[in-house]
């Protein structure tokens, strides 16, 4: 089929496709380095505030020697920020937009103040799709291994972006067609205020022990808040969390030297990074997106977050899946739902496992998780 408009963007092709699958389950060597090599109390802080997460465990010193950790820890997703590939840093297909779908995530350990943190990673698989977004995707996995200074491992994790061609999802895509020519949607000061009657009622499980014996199945979490998606608010996940490509002045050419498809002009035809679809709506749009949106691991943050809000400081979460299914674009207001499905007693740990939903102010899946949390036994 011929293209009926003019190409802004490279698109996929298949030479390119051939020399990204001889990367497959080789060790890579060389990336980008991640936003935190250290687990510090200010990078835990940071990340935390990022997700809109005050639970005292990860933020108060004093609270945090009280518990059964005798400090500060950092909060499961935290290893988002100590990962460029993890977060979403793809090789090969340069020019391709790379949009983060998912993750499947399972920690091993408590990331405590001051852990050294190294990672292993390896192209796991490339997957074709057919979307509605943009046509032909190709769905690119990654797998992480993160590590302490001992060399004991803290968790792993597959991730997943979806390559998409930009310029066909912009002309072509039919995922957001009902959001074509839609006003700007005003919110009310009703709905505001009871969109920020959860934050009121939000509530961090903390020193309080849930016992496994007292969970029953079919038990919901309390909904939890977040939004209305502003660019400020994404901005705020990107100091804690470090952003793939942001980079200022003599980094931001060094990096544009070497890869120069990460540097697109802006319309003062200066090149300025892909990740700028985050805070700036013109280019969103370019991409076939609705307009500035959230990042997804942000999104896989809120899921863990409304988990570790309930099951309080003497449990832990030891896995977590996760799907991206739509943006989250300015303007949005989320809550995140879930309920306890299953609980069992496995390999001397009693697991509790959770079923979790977002969905924005119009009821549209926004993304859908699985987990799984080990808890204390009476």
């Amino acid at each position: 089929m011929s293209e009926q408009f003019t190409r802004e963007f490279l698109g996929i092709t298949e030479s390119a496709l051939d020399d990204l699958r001889k990367r497959i389950g080789v060790k890579i060597e060389r990336t980008l380095e991640p936003w935190c090599y250290e687990a510090t109390r200010d990078n835990i802080r940071h990340y935390a505030h990022g997700i809109g997460d005050d639970n005292p465990l990860w933020c108060d010193p004093d609270y945090a020697q009280t518990t059964v950790y005798g400090d500060i820890v950092a909060p499961p997703s935290f290893v988002f920020a100590c990962s460029r590939i993890i977060s979403g840093y793809v090789g090969g297909l340069p020019g391709i937009h790379a949009m983060w779908a998912g993750a499947d995530f399972n920690w091993l350990k408590p990331i405590m103040r001051n852990t050294e943190i190294s990672t292993e990673a390896y192209l796991k698989d490339l997957v074709e799709h057919e979307t509605t977004f943009a046509g032909r995707s190709i769905q690119q996995i990654y797998h992480v291994d993160f590590f302490d200074q001992t060399g004991d491992k803290l968790a792993d994790g597959d991730s997943w972006c979806f390559r998409t061609d930009r310029d066909l999802a912009r002309e072509t895509g039919t995922k957001y067609d009902k959001l074509k020519g839609r006003k700007v949607r005003k919110y009310s000061e009703e709905e505001l205020e009871r969109h920020a009657s959860l934050y009121e009622a939000e509530r961090i499980r903390g020193s309080k022990p849930r016992y496994f014996e007292d969970v029953k199945i079919g038990e919901k979490l309390p909904v939890l808040a977040k939004g209305p998606m502003t660019v400020t608010g994404f901005i705020c996940y990107a100091q804690g969390w470090g952003g793939l490509y942001i980079r200022a002045n003599k980094l931001a050419w060094q990096m544009q030297t070497r890869h120069p498809a990460t540097g697109i002009k802006n319309k003062f035809g200066i090149p300025d990074c892909p990740e700028r679809v985050h805070w700036e709506e013109e280019f969103a749009k370019k991409v076939g997106a609705p307009g500035a949106y959230d990042y997804g691991p942000e999104r896989c943050s809120w899921l863990s977050h409304a988990i570790t809000n309930w099951i309080g400081d003497n449990a832990t979460l030891t896995h977590l899946y996760s799907e991206i299914r739509r943006h989250n674009p300015e303007g949005d207001l989320l809550t995140i739902e879930g309920k306890v499905v299953h609980k069992r007693e496995e390999k001397g740990q009693f697991l509790i496992d959770f079923e979790l939903e977002a969905k924005n102010q119009d009821g549209e899946l926004s993304a859908s998780g699985k987990a799984t949390a080990s808890m204390p036994s009476r």
